[in-house]
């Protein structure tokens, strides 16, 4: 697809002849719970319920679903309604598992210490231009920065891209008002390396969700579940955050080599003058990408880190430059 953008593809399941559409109920995953899902129904209410697995295909949290009632006060999930996104990651013996559908904002948070891993940032940034999601960049523990300057000018580089990026601190609470205010009525999620405070963050952004987690594990019947589900939660300013502390990356098993230039969204407007239709941008005569990274008109350390994750590509997938 051109752009590399590939918006969530509609996905809608029909409802089995023998169930009354009348029955039917709109609800919206808010998290796996054993082999259940909790579902939030239009009043609020959390129902656990079940699927008909092999014909509904997989579903997830963020999912609008419509549901049923059936005995012990549970429900059956019928049909996954259409989705505007869909997120995953790489699963057992090559299959993709779903992260979170209906997400419109990826937040990817990065910190002082460890130090910022700016390839899985540029890698993170890729996936969600690939699958139609907003990314922005969230630089945590501001309070601990000693070189003020030198961070300005990486995050200068994202922004002259176009990326907004925010920089605060969860513990002070430094910018934290203004992160609030940029969420309000949009699905969100983190992503980030271990320890740049992405726990810390989220709680900061949801101070009842421990009470929230307490209301999901009693409405469902199933105790309290673990915390390496993923759950959605309602942020107080409006909006939704989808906390899924067990997926710390989301790889590049779904794209292909022309799906990942693509994800450099400073490189689309130069690909259609590179001399060649099949440019990888790396040593191709006539690369347009690689001249506007020479000459500075694209940030030659984006550039440098396109051909790192090209490479780790092309290792996982041989053929990954034509697929798609």
């Amino acid at each position: 697809m051109k752009g590399g953008r590939r918006p969530g593809r509609p996905h809608r399941q029909g409802t089995p002849d023998n169930v009354d559409r009348a029955d039917l109920r709109r609800g919206l995953i808010v998290s796996h719970l054993g082999k259940g899902l909790a579902v939030e129904t239009e009043s609020g209410d959390i129902v656990l319920c079940h699927t008909r697995s092999r014909r509904l295909g997989e579903a997830t949290v963020g999912d609008r679903v419509l549901w049923m009632p059936c005995e012990g006060e549970q429900g059956r999930v019928e049909e996954i309604l259409p989705r505007t996104s869909l997120l995953v990651r790489p699963g057992y013996a090559g299959r993709l598992r779903h992260v979170a559908a209906n997400l419109d904002r990826v937040l990817v948070v990065t910190a002082p210490a460890p130090e910022p891993d700016w390839l899985l940032v540029d890698q993170y940034l890729a996936v969600c231009e690939h699958r139609g999601i907003a990314a922005e960049l969230v630089f945590n523990k501001i309070d601990l920065v000693s070189d003020a300057a030198a961070l300005d000018a990486e995050l200068a580089e994202y922004r002259r891209i176009g990326y907004t990026t925010h920089t605060l601190s969860a513990r002070t609470r430094q910018g934290l008002d203004e992160l609030r205010a940029s969420l309000r009525d949009h699905c969100v999620m983190l992503a980030g390396q271990s320890g740049v405070g992405k726990s810390s963050l989220t709680n900061a952004l949801l101070p009842d969700k421990n009470l929230r987690v307490g209301e999901i594990s009693e409405k469902s019947g199933l105790g309290r579940h673990t915390t390496t589900a993923a759950t959605l939660y309602h942020l107080p300013e409006g909006g939704d955050l989808i906390d899924s502390p067990g997926v710390a990356v989301f790889g590049l098993a779904e794209i292909s080599g022309r799906g990942l230039a693509d994800g450099y969204r400073e490189f689309r407007p130069l690909i259609p003058n590179c001399r060649f239709n099949d440019c990888r941008h790396m040593q191709d005569k006539g690369c347009a990408v690689r001249a506007a990274a020479e000459s500075g008109g694209i940030p030659a350390a984006r550039y440098q880190r396109y051909l790192k994750l090209l490479e780790k590509l092309a290792n996982q997938t041989p053929e990954a430059w034509m697929a798609d």
